[in-house]
């Protein structure tokens, strides 16, 4: 520990203190003729010198500084990746390899270093004997990441990892910067064994119903060289076709296509699956689920536009890649004899409607009589007063004929759909486009989704504003949309962010409104195998005000017609019911409360998928060890090579690291000083005593 002290003010103040402590002294022990001998007397001076010299000095401004240093312990991380493939073939080589990391701990520890077991699970197993290896994904970025993380302040020097090095999530570590050295053991077997695996299956998330759609898989072989297999398309255990392949060399891959009919609605469940062979080293890989939604019909949107203009062609070209959405594109000025009798839309799109001319008022206005959702976007041909007059979302007041050229920004209050503010700036590094130069105000119910950006002012005039009156509006209050299109496309090769602000615009307006009292619905349509299955619940009297503290009951039935009953009820604090350990597969849930005296019912569905990624591949790949060891400074061995490393990690040479905790107090707040005044002057008081004076 290092102690000094600190001035405060001048230090040329101690020498008065001195100095008055010193004649304090010099006058009370002057007295030549005293009881005691001249050295008894200069030692009672110098007692009464040092107590008031130390009382002088309490009153000045001093500081007194402790600083006590300690050096931090090495510490030393045994990182285990404990996902389902370690121990899908590597029992007792695992056991030993664990078994040799415990005395390799033991050994860390009596020579004095810090030595911690981490693992993909949450809390850090105790020992080797606590850890199960049941991860169904192996993401090692994320391991070593959290290792790093959890690290900041201790004296991590070693990461001992012990891995197959298969990884199926996250990004490679090799990589990666790490502050520390990395030494891997690499267990398991690097050659293929004979195995036929369901490698990958493909199929699109929804499907119409009465109509054919394709799902495709890659099996995968090694080792079965001119042997032929079945594979067969399965729904539940009903065999709805089957083909037969034949692997023509070792490592063989082959892709099988089947086209099953869309027969019922909602989530079919379908299984791609392969007859074992003999001689298979695992089984579990042999099949694949896959889950396609079918629906009755798609959404129809009508695209009506005054006249030809580029802005047509790219809302098209991003409201066609939705399946569930069919564009139909009209253009009055080529066939002004349009007749919509008889038709129904669930959303409708005027495109610089309605129009100064005003000759085709009587059409779109047939429309929108029957309620129909829509979305206005202006331009250089629309008409502001009758648009004024006819949307319910925002009113513009024109001031000049000019018009602004502005891009557009995300507002990060709104709400009305989801959407990821930072992947919306992009928006201002594309091209402007033209904006009525006017004063604006917005409606009741309206929500603004991108404000005006005119130049470097970020401005609040509304550029996309949302409504959410009966029926539902939007309104796009520029021309030129066609340059962002191209524009985010020069910059990053795609147009997500474009389309996804109007695709998500569109199935706002045509979504249906929701009017039932008891909505119970899952928080997602798939949850994975081991997750928590969270439904979330609403109940609402007669004028939708929310309800709390209602029982409900839930039957939930498998798809082997299995029925699970629940009964629970909802809070303000907390909505949702959470359903834990359900088995893989589809399952379809039946609510019901009793709201005012009426029994309400709500169904739904959603799909637990298990997810065999681990067993996809089981073949050990020791060259992304090697190369993350490599990267870090640390070694590679194999697993039966684990006492190596003792020496390795003792020679590791590393810079001590030293911890400083300095503390700060005022000489008059210090005990310990008090006690020393004391003890001096009661002895100096039992001296002059003893020597008989008084």
């Amino acid at each position: 520990m290092k102690i000094d002290f600190l001035f405060q003010t001048s230090p040329w103040l101690i020498l008065p203190c001195l100095l008055l402590a010193g004649i304090y002294a010099y006058f009370l022990y002057k007295e030549t003729e005293q009881p005691w001998s001249k050295q008894i007397n200069l030692g009672l001076a110098a007692l009464r010198f040092v107590v008031v010299a130390i009382l002088a000095l309490l009153f000045l401004p001093l500081l007194l500084r402790q600083i006590k240093q300690t050096v931090q312990k090495k510490t030393v991380v045994l990182a285990i990746d404990n996902s389902a493939s370690m121990a899908a073939h590597k029992g007792t080589a695992l056991q030993g390899a664990l078994q040799a990391l415990a005395r390799l701990k033991e050994t860390l520890v009596a020579k004095d270093y810090e030595v911690a077991w981490v693992s993909f699970d949450n809390t850090p197993p105790a020992n080797e004997q606590a850890i199960r290896f049941n991860q169904r994904q192996t993401d090692l970025s994320a391991l070593l990441n959290n290792v790093q993380n959890t690290s900041e302040g201790s004296n991590l020097v070693d990461v001992v990892l012990l891995s197959d090095g298969i990884i199926n999530e996250g990004v490679n570590p090799s990589n990666q910067s790490y502050t520390f050295a990395i030494h891997t053991i690499g267990i398991g077997d690097t050659i293929p064994s004979k195995d036929i695996r369901v490698k990958t299956v493909y199929a699109n998330k929804i499907a119409y119903l009465g109509n054919k759609f394709p799902v495709q898989a890659d099996i995968a072989a090694y080792g079965f060289t001119g042997k032929t297999i079945e594979v067969l398309l399965k729904q539940g255990e009903k065999v709805l076709d089957k083909q037969s392949i034949s692997f023509k060399q070792n490592d063989d891959l082959q892709m099988v296509t089947f086209t099953p009919t869309a027969l019922n609605k909602g989530v079919q469940h379908l299984t791609i699956e392969t007859i074992p062979l003999a001689g298979e080293e695992s089984k579990q890989n042999n099949r694949q689920e896959v889950y396609v939604e079918v629906i009755d019909g798609k959404e129809k949107i009508l695209l009506l536009a005054l006249s030809p203009h580029p802005d047509i062609k790219a809302l098209k070209s991003m409201l066609s890649k939705q399946a569930n959405l069919e564009v139909e594109v009209k253009i009055l000025s080529e066939d002004p004899t349009l007749d919509f009798r008889g038709k129904n839309y669930d959303a409708l799109i005027l495109h610089q409607l309605p129009d100064q001319s005003n000759n085709y008022t009587a059409m779109y206005k047939e429309l929108l009589a029957k309620k129909i959702p829509c979305l206005y976007i202006l331009g250089s041909q629309s008409s502001l007063p009758a648009f004024n007059s006819l949307n319910k979302a925002v009113s513009i007041f024109v001031e000049s004929e000019d018009y602004n050229q502005a891009t557009g920004y995300f507002n990060t209050n709104f709400s009305l759909v989801n959407l990821d503010a930072k992947r919306l700036e992009l928006l201002k590094q594309l091209p402007p486009i033209n904006v009525t130069y006017g004063r604006y105000t917005l409606l009741p119910n309206t929500s603004v989704m991108l404000y005006q950006k005119i130049g470097n002012a970020i401005t609040d005039y509304p550029l996309l504003v949302l409504n959410q009156g009966n029926p539902k509006s939007a309104a796009f209050l520029g021309e030129g949309l066609w340059g962002w299109y191209l524009g985010e496309y020069q910059q990053t090769e795609q147009h997500e962010v474009i389309d996804e602000i109007f695709t998500k615009t569109v199935q706002f307006l045509s979504a249906k409104e929701d009017k039932r009292k008891l909505r119970v619905y899952p928080t997602n349509a798939a949850f994975v195998l081991g997750d928590k299955v969270v439904l979330e619940t609403e109940l609402y009297n007669s004028i939708y005000e929310k309800l709390y503290n209602i029982p409900i009951q839930l039957s939930l039935t498998d798809e082997k017609g299995f029925e699970r009953k629940y009964t629970y009820s909802t809070t303000a604090e907390n909505t949702r019911f959470e359903l834990s350990a359900l088995p893989a597969g589809l399952y379809r849930f039946k609510a019901s409360a009793t709201l005012l005296g009426a029994k309400e019912v709500c169904e739904g569905q959603f799909v637990v998928k298990d997810q065999q990624q681990e067993l996809m591949q089981t073949t050990a790949d020791f060259d992304v060890l090697r190369q993350l060891s490599g990267h870090t400074g640390g070694t590679f061995v194999l697993d039966k090579q684990i006492e190596k490393l003792t020496a390795i990690i003792e020679n590791h040479a590393v810079a001590e690291k030293i911890e400083a905790e300095e503390s700060l107090q005022e000489m008059i707040n210090l005990r310990w000083i008090a006690f020393l005044v004391l003890v001096l002057l009661t002895a100096e008081w039992i001296l002059r005593k003893f020597m008989g004076g008084y």
